[in-house]
């Protein structure tokens, strides 16, 4: 038992020995330096994140301690600080990301789809996927251009104008190509050996994708998805052009559904905009409970896709 004892430790101070001599003795300062820098950048992103998140919750501290939440919330936007709440706001944004995950997504996953499982590898997809990866880099206020002439004027009898469908329709082609890529990049992550395995037992190739490349893309996709619903709700730019209200206007929340899809409309980011406009502190007050209302949504979008990832994590 001695001997063996005495064998295993030497074994092990043979391993150091290798160890150290392929490392080497020196240190390697550029490593040391790079990974240095780093955690730098980690620490100062999470400061500059925290400073921001905490001002605009004290910055808004007044607001809850005078009107309360469900007030804040449920009251239209008015010229009156007092008064002014995000409920018409919440409505138009709510609305627009429904447009949203009703035309762009499915479009999106199936164009996807598509593209990597059935396009063969020629020029004509390749220059389709370069075409949508430039789309996705375009700037948003070109996409509000785009939707200001084509579903505002042009398809006016189908859109109403300046509705919150023409807004809900031009965040929905902004966010196609990122919704296409983000699929793709999912779809492509899957090894080529669970395809193989699928077409060596007969299915078809519709079957492999519905049964075996799907359910083990979906976590991605559903994080690239959500990520994408999430950057479609804090738009601002588009919005103006194609006719959301940066103030307040007379729509009440207790009118049909229909006048209501048919008439003004808002969205948060675009009355965070207004109200930093406005002089005055209660309608900085007013901006930071608008802001803290949109970080506590965009949270809950980020927490879904991370929960959503892990459930389909486990399964596969």
């Amino acid at each position: 038992m001695a001997g063996g004892m005495g064998t295993l430790g030497g074994q092990d101070v043979v391993a150091e020995e290798v160890r150290k001599a392929l490392e080497g003795t020196s240190v390697d300062w550029r490593s040391r330096i790079w990974e240095a820098f780093l955690v730098l950048s980690l620490i100062l992103s999470f400061f500059f994140l925290t400073w921001l998140i905490a001002s605009q919750v004290i910055a808004s501290m007044p607001v809850w301690q005078e009107r309360g939440v469900i007030d804040f919330l449920t009251s239209p936007t008015s010229s009156r600080a007092e008064a002014a709440g995000i409920s018409q706001a919440l409505f138009g944004s709510l609305i627009m990301m429904a447009i949203v995950s009703l035309l762009a997504l499915p479009i999106g996953v199936a164009a996807a789809i598509y593209l990597e499982e059935y396009a063969p590898d020629n020029l004509v997809s390749r220059t389709l996927n370069t075409i949508i990866r430039n789309l996705a880099g375009v700037p948003a206020v070109v996409y509000g251009i785009l939707g200001l002439s084509f579903f505002v004027l042009a398809a006016e009898p189908l859109t109403g104008g300046r509705t919150v469908i023409s807004g809900g329709l031009t965040l929905a082609v902004l966010v196609l190509p990122i919704a296409i890529i983000v699929t793709a990049e999912a779809l492509r992550a899957v090894p080529a050996s669970i395809r193989e395995a699928g077409f060596g037992v007969g299915a078809t190739r519709w079957e492999v994708i519905r049964s075996h490349v799907l359910p083990y893309a979906a976590p991605g996709i559903f994080t690239g998805i959500i990520l994408t619903m999430a950057r479609a709700f804090g738009e601002t730019a588009p919005l103006l052009l194609v006719g959301a209200v940066a103030g307040s206007f007379a729509t009440s929340d207790t009118a049909p559904f229909v006048d209501r899809l048919l008439g003004p409309y808002t969205s948060l980011p675009t009355i965070i905009y207004n109200w930093a406009r406005q002089p005055g502190a209660d309608f900085r007050a007013l901006t930071a409970a608008a802001i803290v209302v949109l970080l506590v949504v965009v949270l809950l979008i980020n927490a879904a896709a991370i929960i959503l990832r892990n459930r389909y994590a486990r399964k596969w």
